[in-house]
């Protein structure tokens, strides 16, 4: 009887993954739907300019669908919470994305590029949320630096992206960009193919006569700045390659891309980890005044070093943000956080080209330096949440060691 007691109750640990398996789970998703499936179309575009004809703005409308598709996504997120809580739905989604990349060179109409360009945004928002929910929930009692190396994941497909179009424009056309880019996402699938949802959160309980802090108006000021920090990065995102190969030869603007994407990959854990130090309301603070001057730098000084100097600011950062401010708003236990905060984050994606559009007839320096701006205008929302924050409400991040 002990015996088989003892066996009955082991069984079910042999089920949960470890967290080294969760963190290269969920980086493997991000990196499949989001580094490669959203970012590989900024290192493409100036090859399908070049090589299919791809106009500018059709290239803004395909991006602009991506957007919308995001957008799209998230708010399924918040309205059919289901979807972002299956594993079923989580692994159509990244099969959508392959098949969405491996499509992309089978024709040179337009309006099928728009509805592919579409479907990935709306794929990447459902498989963002899953994974993303999934790592705060499943790493949160081991470590918040975890969740950080998870996020690491979009940087590393950043940075591949970079290297296909590379090597690509060297030695191939676009379609075999897209049709690499594909075969990679295929591959990471693989990797993210076991990943478990989240589980349900649970109210922290109050201790007898002790009410809970209010936190309603930090979350507000939480979505406001994030929602700035998505107008500023779809800037710098869309516009920081072109600028800097505009100011260089053509190869530096991939290379850059490759520097954002390897200062992504540690940038999210690096700033995790110092909210052993420090309060993750501050960190998200100075995270977002370094990356605001990192996207204003490429406006203010053109050159090759400026733009490695802004890559590496721009990649360390913007990933690091989106760690600090969704684990942010998962210990405010607001219902849904994770997919309020990523679509106030779409709205702002599609904000940006739309800010930024009537600068561009004078180059891309009046881009940037609004990119710039608005992401300094996150920075000041983040001082609202910041402002007595209540460090011991939720479970989902562990308390800063300060407060200051």
């Amino acid at each position: 009887m002990a015996i088989t007691a003892t066996h009955t109750i082991a069984l079910p640990s042999l089920r949960v993954s470890s967290p080294g398996m969760v963190v290269l789970q969920g980086a493997a998703a991000l990196a499949a739907s989001t580094g490669i499936a959203r970012f590989v179309f900024t290192p493409i575009l100036p090859l399908m300019q070049t090589q299919a004809g791809l106009s500018v703005g059709d290239g803004a409308g395909l991006a602009t669908a991506n957007y919308i598709g995001y957008l799209l996504g998230a708010l399924l997120g918040i309205g059919v919470p289901v979807l972002v809580r299956s594993r079923r739905v989580m692994r159509i989604a990244m099969l959508l994305t392959v098949v969405s990349l491996a499509l992309m060179p089978t024709a040179t109409d337009v309006s099928w590029w728009t509805a592919l360009r579409f479907v990935a945004g709306l794929t990447s928002a459902l498989v963002f949320i899953y994974a993303t929910s999934a790592m705060i929930s499943h790493l949160r009692e081991v470590g918040p630096h975890f969740v950080g190396w998870g996020f690491g994941g979009i940087g590393t497909g950043i940075a591949l992206s970079g290297l296909v179009v590379l090597v690509v424009r060297a030695t191939s056309t676009w379609q075999a960009a897209w049709l690499i880019a594909a075969g990679l996402s295929a591959a990471l699938t693989v990797l993210a193919w076991g990943l478990r949802p989240a589980a349900v959160a649970q109210p922290a309980p109050a201790s007898a006569g002790t009410a809970l802090p209010r936190t309603g108006h930090r979350f507000a000021a939480l979505v406001v700045s994030y929602g700035f920090e998505g107008i500023g990065y779809i800037i710098a995102g869309t516009f920081l390659v072109a600028a800097i190969g505009q100011s260089g030869p053509a190869w530096l603007g991939d290379g850059a891309w490759v520097v954002v994407g390897l200062a992504a990959m540690p940038g999210a854990a690096l700033w995790t980890a110092l909210g052993r130090r420090w309060s993750r309301p501050t960190l998200l603070t100075v995270a977002l005044g370094v990356q605001a001057v990192g996207v204003a730098l490429t406006g203010v000084l053109p050159g090759s070093v400026s733009a490695l100097v802004s890559a590496a600011l721009f990649g360390g950062t913007f990933v690091g943000i989106s760690s600090l401010a969704l684990a942010l708003g998962a210990h405010l236990q607001v219902p849904r956080a994770v997919a309020l905060l990523t679509t106030g984050y779409a709205v702002g994606q599609i904000l940006g080209p739309v800010l930024s559009r009537p600068l561009l007839t004078a180059g891309y320096s009046g881009p940037l330096l609004l990119g710039g701006a608005v992401i300094a205008a996150a920075a000041l929302a983040g001082l609202a949440v910041r402002f007595r924050f209540p460090h011991r409400v939720g479970t989902a991040i562990e308390p800063s060691r300060a407060s200051r």
